[in-house]
C-alpha cells in the first residue's frame, strides 16, 4: 500500500501538505462518483425534515445529528455545496473511511497505530456555479472540541481532474507553522473563521492541479481555500479527517474506529 515516504512526511511537516498522485483507480473513482451523487440526492430529500438556519445569509440545514447541508450562496439556490458528515449516506463512502490506501498514510501523520474518524465532508463544485472557499484554517473550527489538534490530518480525495478553471484546492505553504492565526474582524457571523489576509503571504499559495484519484494531505493549521468553478466540468472532492483511535467524532460524538484487517469493532 502507498505509505508515505520519509520525504513526503518531511514535506507535510515542513510545508503543511503533501500529495500522492493517481492513488485511486478508475473503477474506485466510478463507484465513488456514483456514491456521492446518491448521497447528495439523499441529503436533499431529507432537507424538508431538517432544521434550517442562515449565517451571513448563507443557508444551512441540519438533517440529523450527523449531517449538515450547506447550499450555494445565491438566494434561493437549491444546489448543494457541502455535506458534513457524509459517510453515513452511502455504504461506499463509509467503506472509503477504511481504505488502507488512505488510512495507512493517515496513521503515519496521526502518529498512532490505531486511528478513528474525526469528521468527513463532501465538497461539490458544480460546473459554472460552484463557489469558492475563502482562506481559512480548520483548527479554529475545532479548537473547542478537540485537545489533539496536532493529530487531525486531512486527506482530500479528488474525484475529478482539478485545475484553476474548476476551482482547484490551494494551500498557503508553511502557514501551519504559525499555529492558529488571527481571523477577519469584519463584524460578520462567520468572519472570525476566515484567516486575516494580514496573517499570511498569498505569494506562498500552492494550487493543486491534480488528476482524479489523487490524495492531498494537509495540516489542520494550514491556511487553505479555493476559487470558484468557472468551467463546464465538476470539481468534486471528499475530505476525510482522522485522529487517534477510540475518540468521538466531531458532530455525532460516536466513535468510528478505522476497520482493520483483524476486523475490530469500528463504531459505537
Amino acid at each position: 500500500m502507498p505509505a508515505l515516504t520519509e520525504a513526503e512526511v518531511d514535506h507535510y511537516r515542513s510545508q503543511g501538505y503533501c500529495v500522492q498522485s493517481g492513488v485511486l483507480d478508475a473503477q474506485t473513482l466510478g463507484c465513488l462518483r456514483s456514491a456521492v451523487e446518491s448521497a447528495a440526492d439523499s441529503a436533499v430529500a431529507a432537507v424538508p425534515t431538517g432544521q434550517t438556519y442562515h449565517l451571513d445569509g448563507k443557508r444551512f440545514v441540519d438533517i440529523n445529528e450527523e449531517a449538515t447541508v450547506q447550499f450555494e450562496f445565491e438566494t434561493g439556490s437549491e444546489t448543494v455545496r457541502v455535506i458534513e458528515t457524509v459517510h453515513q449516506l452511502h455504504p461506499a463512502l463509509d467503506a472509503l473511511l477504511d481504505d488502507p490506501r488512505i488510512t495507512e498514510p493517515a496513521a503515519q501523520l496521526v502518529g498512532a497505530t490505531s486511528i478513528s474518524v474525526w469528521t468527513n465532508k463532501l465538497n461539490l463544485k458544480r460546473a459554472r456555479e460552484g463557489s469558492g472557499f475563502g482562506w481559512h484554517q480548520d483548527a479554529p473550527y475545532w479548537m473547542h472540541d478537540a485537545t489533539h489538534l496536532d493529530q487531525l490530518p486531512n486527506v482530500m480525495v479528488t474525484l475529478d481532474d482539478a485545475d484553476r478553471d474548476n476551482g482547484c484546492f490551494a494551500v498557503i505553504a508553511r502557514s501551519h507553522l504559525g499555529g492558529i492565526l488571527p481571523g477577519c474582524d469584519d463584524g460578520s457571523q462567520l468572519g472570525g473563521f476566515y484567516t486575516s489576509p494580514r496573517a499570511f503571504n498569498e505569494d506562498d499559495r500552492v494550487d493543486f492541479c491534480v488528476e482524479a484519484g489523487s490524495l492531498v494531505f494537509f495540516d489542520p493549521y494550514a491556511v487553505h481555500g479555493s476559487g470558484p468553478n468557472t468551467s463546464d466540468r465538476a470539481r468534486r472532492a471528499l475530505v476525510l479527517t482522522y485522529q487517534p483511535g477510540d475518540l468521538p467524532m466531531l458532530k455525532s460524538g460516536k466513535v468510528r474506529n478505522v476497520r482493520t484487517k483483524e476486523g475490530i469493532d469500528n463504531e459505537r
